[in-house]
C-alpha cells in the first residue's frame, strides 16, 4: 500500500493510503472535534462537527471518513470551519436538550455558540421511556448520532434491538414496531448506554440518583421487574 503526502495546517505529513484526515491530523497533534464519531464504530459522518476546509473543494468535508489524497491541503480550524461548527452547535441546542452532554457543552464554550440563536425553532420533545429494569430512554436528549444503533447492531453486539425510524425532522431512535425493551431482542449488555454522548440513554441507577430518589426503592422495583420479565420469557417458551 503506497503512502500519501498532504499538508494539514501548514504541516506536511506522509501517511499510508486509506488514512482519514482525522487520523492524519492526530499524528501531528491536531484534535478535530467530533460528536457522532466513536473510535470503535464505523464512522457515520452525520454530525458534521469534524468538517475541515480542503483547498479547491467547494464544500467542507468530514474528516472522520474522508480519506487523505495526494497533495491535499487541509485547514482544520479556519474561520469558515469554526463558523460551521458554531452553527451546528446552535442548531443542536435549539432542537435537543444537551445539558447532560459534557463534550457538547465544552464545544459550545470553545466555539462561542449562542444557544438562544434559534430558540424559537421546533424542538424534538419525546416522553421519557422507563420500561425495563436497567436503563431509561429520554429521546428528547437524542442528537441522532446513531452510536447506540451501531453498538446494538453490526459494530458490537449484533442484537438489533434498536433501530432508526421516521424521516426528516421526525427521525428518531426506536425499537422495531415501537415495542417496549423487554419485548425486543435486547440482552441488556449496556453498550448502547455507554456509547450515548448526551444522556439520552442512562442507567436506571444514575437516573434515580440524579432525580433524588431512593436507590433502595429502585433495587426493590428492579427485582420485581426482573421476576416479571423472567416469567414472561418462560411463558413464551412453553
Amino acid at each position: 500500500m503506497s503512502d500519501i503526502t498532504l499538508t494539514i495546517d501548514h504541516q506536511t505529513i506522509t501517511v499510508p493510503q486509506g488514512t482519514t484526515i482525522m487520523q492524519a491530523a492526530a499524528q501531528i497533534g491536531k484534535t478535530i472535534p467530533t460528536i457522532c464519531y466513536h473510535a470503535h464504530f464505523t464512522a457515520p459522518s452525520l454530525c458534521r462537527m469534524c468538517v475541515v476546509e480542503v483547498e479547491k473543494s467547494r464544500v467542507l468535508v468530514q474528516a472522520c471518513s474522508r480519506e487523505c489524497e495526494p497533495g491535499m491541503v487541509v485547514q482544520t480550524d479556519s474561520p469558515r470551519v469554526r463558523q460551521a461548527r458554531k452553527t451546528i452547535l446552535e442548531l443542536l441546542a435549539s432542537a435537543v436538550d444537551v445539558r447532560d452532554a459534557p463534550e457538547i457543552q465544552a464545544y459550545i464554550r470553545e466555539y462561542g455558540a449562542n444557544i438562544a440563536n434559534y430558540a424559537n425553532g421546533a424542538r424534538r420533545e419525546q416522553p421519557l421511556r422507563d420500561d425495563n429494569p436497567f436503563y431509561v430512554r429520554d429521546y428528547s436528549k437524542c442528537i441522532l448520532c446513531w452510536r447506540c444503533v451501531q453498538a446494538c447492531g453490526e459494530d458490537t453486539q449484533w442484537t438489533f434491538a434498536i433501530t432508526k425510524a421516521g424521516r426528516g425532522f421526525e427521525t428518531r431512535i426506536a425499537t422495531f414496531f415501537d415495542k417496549p425493551i423487554p419485548e425486543t431482542t435486547c440482552v441488556y449488555c449496556g453498550n448502547c448506554v455507554q456509547s450515548c454522548p448526551t444522556g439520552a440513554l442512562k442507567s436506571k441507577r444514575a437516573f434515580w440518583i440524579e432525580s433524588g430518589r431512593d436507590v433502595n426503592e429502585l433495587v426493590h422495583r428492579s427485582r420485581l421487574e426482573k421476576k416479571l420479565t423472567r416469567r414472561g420469557g418462560e411463558g413464551e417458551t412453553r
